[in-house]
């Protein structure tokens, strides 16, 4: 069984977002763009490790918002696998698509996203220290 692991918040301007969030609920915002090649990335600290819960990210939206009422484009919940390939091939035999394919966040994991069979976003997420 996958649990969710990571969420993702898409943003059209980052530093209001960040903004709201540490505002709101007193996120803790790190810079992660290394991570990630250089793209911008913010990971979000939720809470203490020894609590319950997830922490997440926040990044540029890859993408322009959907119209009204079209469908939901803010959070995306990763679940962590142990074999991104064997799970990649699940996800497109049950008619999912690849949105994003399968990248290395250097030194941690490799991760990429889909489309389920009803247009929704999935990250999945492969711990990995040899990723690059």
């Amino acid at each position: 069984m996958s649990r969710v692991v990571h969420f993702e918040i898409q943003a059209d301007d980052v530093e209001r977002a960040t903004a709201f969030y540490a505002d709101v609920f007193g996120w803790e915002f790190q810079d992660w763009s290394s991570a990630v090649g250089g793209a911008t990335y913010w990971g979000i600290i939720t809470g203490p490790d020894d609590q319950p819960g997830i922490n997440g990210g926040l990044m540029p939206r890859p993408a322009p918002v959907p119209a009204g009422h079209a469908g939901t484009n803010a959070f995306v919940c990763t679940m962590q696998v142990d074999d991104y390939d064997a799970t990649e091939a699940r996800i497109l035999a049950a008619g999912g698509v690849v949105a994003l394919p399968k990248m290395a966040m250097v030194g941690m994991a490799w991760q990429g996203y889909y489309l389920d069979s009803e247009g929704n976003t999935i990250g999945i997420h492969q711990p990995d220290p040899d990723a690059a």
